[in-house]
């Protein structure tokens, strides 16, 4: 759900404007970002190319932040926006996980699917108010995501595929944000290509294997962010506890942390969903016996996981481990 912005899903934007057509204390839009008067706010026939629809999206959500638009959505700021961002990404969850692939499952999909983009445009909306050297819009939030899949995938993207689809959409490399260097041999250490198997984590058909894989995408990473220097740097401290102790130990796992169980092949799925049933169960017998001693479970995991971030932590080795 969008909470006040449900108007995007079925009204127009005349009818979104229509209680809001004079906004006093809305902010004055700043000069530099998008005219929402040319871009269409009608809906476009459906089959249009997602272009269309999205350049709709952009105008609706300009028009509701500009003044004469809504005093909600002109007062909200990206701190007062992530409320909403968690809920919504739970509620995709949500929609995966708790109906059977169906035509409902479609249809709430879609529609939180479409909430979550929401959010991307209002806080790219937002951030065309910015002050010079702050500011950004979502054509620089689309750029440096699509640069970071062509970054990160160099067995599949050669720089000529690169410069073929900026010629195609109008950009050049200069509005790039990718790393110089980063190539099929450059991402991973040593190098790759050659149809073999062994050290090079190449198997007999020249397909990468996992273990390459992940090390061609830790290589990449490095270059992005060479101000993660440590094992756990980068893990958002804000995760929930499960969460955060699955990254913890993902990351101490990939950097060769002693003492871990030894990854196992992955049972069949029949067998996995036994397996993760039978844990849930596990897990959730003892929340039910923390709760009723009073005891906090999300704090004491917490607590746990700093604990062993905190004993394992260490700088980054030169080469760190193929393990995921």
């Amino acid at each position: 759900m969008t909470g006040h912005q449900e108007p995007l899903r079925g009204e127009s934007a005349e009818a979104v404007t229509a209680d809001s057509a004079s906004a006093p204390g809305t902010p004055t839009r700043d000069p530099s970002t998008r005219d929402s008067t040319a871009h269409d706010t009608v809906a476009p026939d459906r089959g249009t190319a997602p272009g269309a629809e999205f350049e709709r999206l952009l105008a609706v959500m300009d028009r509701l932040r500009s003044p004469g638009g809504c005093p909600w959505d002109a007062a909200q700021t990206h701190e007062s926006l992530l409320r909403y961002l968690v809920e919504e990404s739970y509620e995709v969850v949500e929609a995966v996980e708790a109906l059977e692939p169906s035509e409902r499952r479609r249809t709430e999909l879609v529609e939180e699917l479409g909430d979550v983009l929401l959010q991307v445009v209002f806080h790219s909306r937002i951030g065309q108010e910015h002050p010079d050297g702050q500011r950004f819009d979502i054509s620089d939030v689309l750029a440096a995501v699509t640069d970071k899949l062509v970054r990160r995938h160099p067995a599949v993207f050669s720089p000529g595929d690169d410069a073929a689809a900026r010629q195609a959409a109008g950009t050049t490399a200069a509005d790039s944000t990718v790393v110089e260097g980063t190539t099929l041999d450059s991402a991973s250490p040593g190098g790759t290509g050659s149809d073999v198997t062994g050290a090079s984590g190449v198997v007999g058909n020249g397909t990468p294997s996992d273990a390459e894989l992940a090390a061609r995408w830790d290589a990449v990473k490095r270059r992005e962010k060479p101000q993660r220097t440590r094992i756990f740097d980068g893990i958002p401290p804000a995760l929930p506890a499960l969460a955060y102790a699955e990254k913890a130990l993902s990351k101490a796992r990939r950097h060769g942390v002693a003492g871990l169980p030894e990854p196992r092949p992955e049972s069949d799925e029949q067998d996995r969903q036994a397996e993760e049933d039978a844990l849930g169960e596990e897990l959730f017998r003892r929340v039910q016996d923390s709760s009723a001693r009073g005891l906090d479970a999300e704090r004491a995991l917490r607590t746990a996981v700093r604990r062993f971030v905190r004993d394992h932590d260490a700088p980054l080795s030169p080469a760190p481990s193929d393990a995921r």
